[in-house]
Formats: structure tokens, sequence, C-alpha cells
């Protein structure tokens, strides 16, 4: 009695079908899990990657607070990483970390297209082709949160999916808890992963609506679930009341400062950066159509468009899974076209920490030999009404007189104070903040910063659009950067004349050596030399041969015109070009005659 083997009802034939499916769904994921971490593990980079990675793993090791919204989840796991891994440095634990989250993001993918269409093959091509996109792999080996993010949109997908296959209001009411609980958890890493949770629970609770199984109760307890999965922002406050972390962001020790960091109020709550003026919604989603279209063959996409259309024909049960996960998808990519406030012609945005009010009483213990005259960096001194005490950049370079002091990616240009007795001169990627008072000597200053300039990785070895090519063209200029000095000092200071001769010939000299030291190097060196080669040959200087400078301000005018073809100048220096041939003919015709 009550024996319907048969699965002749509705429900009764969801189970029939979801039985072996599930069995084998787990074992094909099992396997797909292990056939992509043991490429990723293959591809991690030993060290420290680009992007958000150096500080998120300084965060983890130390427990500090990463940038906004802090990202305590991804914390605490690296965290546990780094202790448990017995092998590697600190950086390579996260990224293998990363790595297996990726893994496992792409098992739920295949667990979920399995679900859904029944089809190993169907399963194990959406795996592979989402986890070896160019974009998926670059960050799934990373230390950054997009992989863990990925794992969490994939776990709720494939809950989605295990709800909907569910024959009893218990088992449903189960999975949706643990949803819930899920959908708390993962806004405790990145937050877009909002979208998809506001997509996802009014189509659960609409589920439980028509099944008659949700009530004032039943929703309060899933409320209550979600919440504790939030749990994990607790760290926050703990570790920023701790103050143990060198390296920590924003005081969360308070409600108003918690609400700041967890709303991502210094970046713009609902946008990527704050005080951005980005490009339009229509480009970004035109840049995500070209991506797409790079990464992704036409005949991926057009399978991927007609597996959806048969699907949905096929199997009546399974349709309105397929047009959530379609729907969550275009309104994701809708909103963060809406909000990405980023010119997506820019690689890398860059900010200043010190004007916030949090960083110096947070930082200052941690820099005891370092004298702050103040509460906060601000380029007009003074006392806000709060008491806070403001200093200048002047100010704060006068009390640490004794010290040396660094300047690295630049200095804030809202703060020009420090000119009034300072000069930033060239020390390698940096520069040295020196007083006014010092007669620079050009030849102690090159051997002293000669041996600086370490770096080895080969030029335009990285993809133009990844953070690794921005720091390795930021280094390979480092190197020009004495040169550019000096000639830049020949040309502006008012200097005797036998002063400026002598600094044109030191930077004529270094530009010479680095621009024959490597056959590959930043096209805008070819330029500088040749410009340099030129005031050679207005010195006339004795032992200088005007042919070779002739020679050479024309051969590389003539390499930059080739490679720099969007330099406004272009046709002033091919102009320039005809004229210095014309004297270079002319001089070898002197000689002749």
């Amino acid at each position: 009695m009550g024996l319907h083997g048969d699965g002749g009802g509705p429900a009764g034939g969801r189970a029939a079908r979801a039985g072996p499916r599930r069995s084998g769904g787990l074992r094909g994921g099992v396997a797909v899990f292990a056939a992509v971490a043991a490429v990723f593990t293959l591809t991690l980079p030993p060290s420290v990657p680009g992007g958000d990675s150096g500080e998120l793993i300084t965060a983890a090791h130390e427990l500090g607070v990463a940038h906004p919204p802090g990202y305590p989840l991804f914390t605490l796991v690296a965290k546990l990483a780094i202790i448990l891994f017995p092998f590697g440095s600190v950086a390579y634990r996260v990224n293998l970390l990363c790595g297996l989250f990726g893994a496992v993001a792409a098992a739920l993918l295949f667990f979920t297209v399995f679900r859904l269409s029944g089809s190993y093959a169907g399963g194990i091509l959406a795996a592979g082709v989402f986890s070896f996109s160019r974009l998926t792999w670059q960050w799934s080996i990373a230390a950054e949160v997009f992989s863990l993010n990925n794992l969490f949109v994939g776990l709720l997908m494939a809950l989605t999916v295990h709800f909907e296959e569910a024959t009893t209001a218990q088992e449903r009411s189960k999975i949706a808890k643990i949803g819930a609980f899920c959908c708390g958890l993962s806004l405790c890493n990145q937050h877009t992963v909002v979208v998809y949770v506001l997509c996802i629970i009014p189509w659960i609770l609409f589920r439980l609506l028509k099944e008659k199984e949700l009530s004032l109760g039943s929703l309060l307890k899933l409320g209550l679930y979600l919440s504790a999965g939030l749990l994990p922002y607790v760290y926050l406050p703990i570790s920023s009341y701790r103050h143990q972390a060198r390296w920590t962001w924003g005081d969360q020790t308070t409600l108003p400062g918690f609400l700041t960091h967890f709303l991502r109020e210094e970046y713009g709550t609902f946008n990527l950066a704050k005080s951005e003026i980005g490009s339009s919604m229509s480009e970004i989603l035109l840049s995500q159509v070209t991506n797409m279209r790079t990464q992704l063959s036409f005949n991926i996409q057009a399978l991927a468009v007609w597996a959806n259309i048969c699907l949905v024909r096929k199997d009546r049960q399974n349709s309105s899974l397929v047009w959530l996960f379609t729907g969550m998808f275009c309104i994701y990519s809708l909103f963060f076209a809406w909000r990405a406030n980023l010119d997506i012609s820019k690689p890398l945005f860059m900010g200043v920490m010190m004007t916030y009010e949090w960083y110096l009483p947070k930082m200052a213990k941690h820099l005891p030999g370092v004298k702050f005259p103040g509460n906060r960096w601000n380029p007009v001194e003074g006392i806000l009404p709060s008491g806070m005490v403001t200093f200048n950049l002047y100010h704060f370079l006068e009390v640490n007189k004794l010290k040396e002091t660094f300047v690295c990616i630049g200095i804030h240009e809202g703060d020009p104070t420090w000119k009034k007795n300072y000069s930033l001169w060239p020390w390698g990627s940096c520069d040295k903040l020196v007083s006014s008072e010092i007669v620079f000597d050009p030849e102690e200053w090159i051997k002293l910063t000669r041996n600086i300039y370490n770096w080895t990785e080969d030029y335009g070895r990285f993809a133009p659009s990844s953070w690794e090519s921005v720091a390795n063209e930021e280094m390979w200029q480092a190197r020009m950067k004495t040169a550019f000095f000096i000639f830049n000092l020949a040309e502006t200071a008012s200097l005797p004349s036998n002063v400026k001769a002598q600094l044109y010939t030191h930077a004529y000299d270094l530009y010479k050596e680095i621009v024959y030291l490597r056959k590959e190097h930043p096209v805008n060196w070819h330029k500088n030399y040749a410009i340099a080669c030129e005031r050679m040959l207005r010195l006339r200087e004795r032992g200088a041969d005007p042919e070779v400078l002739l020679s050479e301000t024309i051969r590389h005018f003539r390499l930059y015109t080739q490679k720099a073809q969007n330099d406004p100048q272009l046709t002033d220096i091919s102009v320039a070009l005809k004229h210095l041939r014309k004297e270079l003919q002319s001089l070898r015709n002197m000689k002749n005659g």
C-alpha cells in the first residue's frame, strides 16, 4: 500500500529522473573537479599576482581588513589555507586555494547542466568552456575573490536545480534553508552576487507559495538562515579592535565605520569606483559582447543558444529554470553595465589612503619612527569642526627631515606644498624627496642609482589588458627615469652653458646605454634617445662625430614613427626627419668633396 514505484505521478516522475542523474552528477562533478584542479594547479603563479592580490594576501596573512566591503570570508579561509597547506610561499598557498575554488565552480556548473539536460557531454563542455576561457582561467589561479564568487554562483544554481527536483515539502524546506544560508555567506565575499541572490530568492519563495508551503514562520526562519550566513562580517570589528595587522583598511569598531565599509561608501555603494566618469552603458555592453566573441567561438555561442532552446522544448519541467538562469545572467550584465562607472579604456585606477580619517589613528602605531603632525593629511592645514588636526605634505616632510622619504607610483596632485622646499629625484621605480638646499651631482646620482634597477621580465611579455602588463611597463619606464630627469634638468634649469653641456652628455650616454641593452623596449625610448642625439649635435662637443649623431637621430626617429602611430607630434617628426636626412646627405657630400 502506498507504493508507487512506477513513478506515474509528476513527483514520482521527477524522483525517478533525479535518482540516476543525482548519482551520475556527483561522480561526474568529482571528475571535473579533479581535471580542472590539476590544470589550474600546474599553471599557478609562484608568487604575488597582479591586481588586488598583494593586498588580499597580506590581509589574510596578518588577519587585517581588506578594502571595502572587507571580504571577511575570503580573508578567513585564505588564512586557514596559509596555515594548513604545508608547501609553497604564502602567496602560492592563497593562489592554490583560489585555483581549488575555481575547480569547485567548474564541478558545480557541470552538476547543474547535467541535472538539467541529463547529458555528460553537455556538462563537461559547459564546465570546460567556462573554466578555460582566458579571463576565468586567469582570475581563477590568482589570489583574488573572483573564483570564490564563481563558486557561490555555481552553488546557488545547483541548489536551485536540487530544489526544483525535490519531491516532498520537507526536502524543499531543507534545501531552501541551506540556500538561504549560502545566499548570506556569498554576500560575505563579492557583493556583485547580490544580483543573482535577488533573482533566485523571489523564484524560490514563489515556488514555495505555489506549493502552499510558505508561511510567516517559515519566512522568518529563512531570514534567520540568511542572517546566519552573514556572520563572517563579525570578523571586521574584531580585527579592527585587535589592531594587530600592519595592513588594514578602515575602522569598523563603530557602527558608522562598519556600515561605511560594508556598504562600500568610500568607493560609492552602487558603483565600482567613487567620483569616476566612466564609459557609457552602451559602451560597456558592447565591450561585453566583444569580449564574449573573443573568449568564445561562434560555434560555442550558437551551441549554447541551441541547447537552451532544445532543453526548453524537450523538458517543460526544467524550462522555468532555464529562463531563470538566462534571465539572471542578462540582468547581471545590464546592472554591471549600468553601475560600472569606470573608463574601460584605462587599465588601472589608483587611490591615496592617508586622506581617510581612519588611516593615521590605525596605522601610526605600526610606524613608530615616523612623526605625523596631525590626525589627517589635507592640503589645507587647520582644525576641523570635529577637532581633528590636518597637516599638509610640506609640514610632514619638515617634521621628518632627518629621515629619507620616498614616493612610489606618483605623488598626490592635490597637495603641491612640498614644492616649497623639496624636489623629486629618480630612485629606481620610485622617487626620493630631497631638500632643495642639496645640489644635484649627476655623476654621484648615476653611480648611486645604477644598481637599484633589477627588473628581469621581458618587455611586452604580458597581455596588454593585464595588471602584470601595467606593472611591467612601469618597471621598464623606471629604467629611463634618471636619463629623463637629467635631460629635463638641462632643458629647464637656469644653468651655465658648460653645466648644461655636462647634463646633456650624461643623459645621452644613459639613453644610449639602455636603448641598446635590449632589442625590445618601450617605444618612447627611441624618441627620447633621438632628441638626446640631436642636442649633442647642437653642442658640437669634442669627440662627438656629427655623422654618427645625425645617423642615430634619423634611425631612432624613424623607428619611433613606425611604432607610435598615435603620437600627435608624428607630422612634426616626419618633417624633422626630412630635414635631418638632407643635413646628413650634405655632411657626407662635404666629406667626400
